[in-house]
């Protein structure tokens, strides 16, 4: 059982949201901590100086906004955080930096480009210092 558990978003896509959020259910020991993690890429700073603050902004809100819908469906207190950073890079070090124990982070088939660049589950299952949970 795991104590503090990180469940990335990308977009709340229901069925495998809630997939994550019931594995996650599963796998917590009783008072463990869930949270949310949303993260907006870093926008280029030359072009981050053509897009007003205000969409920026709206941006943020928007993501904010989801995670608060997600947590409003469980019966489950959950903690939530959106940040900015690269994908793989910043699930990772955010689990570090706040102790979680567990990652349950979702899947997709494999395709082409995965194979050049690589996918974001992949990397957090190569550089997480704690579990991950792979959900396909």
């Amino acid at each position: 059982m795991y104590n503090n558990i990180l469940i990335p978003i990308v977009g709340d896509v229901a069925e495998r949201t809630d997939k994550a959020l019931a594995v996650a259910h599963a796998i917590k020991a009783e008072g463990a901590t869930v949270t949310l993690l949303h993260v907006t890429e870093q926008i280029p700073s030359f072009v981050e100086t053509y897009i007003p603050q205000d969409i920026r902004d709206r941006g943020h809100q928007d993501a904010v906004d989801m995670l608060v819908a997600i947590e409003a469906r469980t019966a489950d207190p959950i903690k939530h955080a959106v940040i900015v950073g690269h994908g793989g890079q910043s699930i990772v070090r955010f689990a570090a930096d706040h102790g979680m124990d567990c990652i349950v982070i979702g899947s997709h088939q494999p395709e082409f480009q995965d194979v050049l660049f690589g996918s974001t589950a992949a990397y957090v299952v190569r550089h997480a210092s704690c579990a991950v949970h792979v959900l396909r």
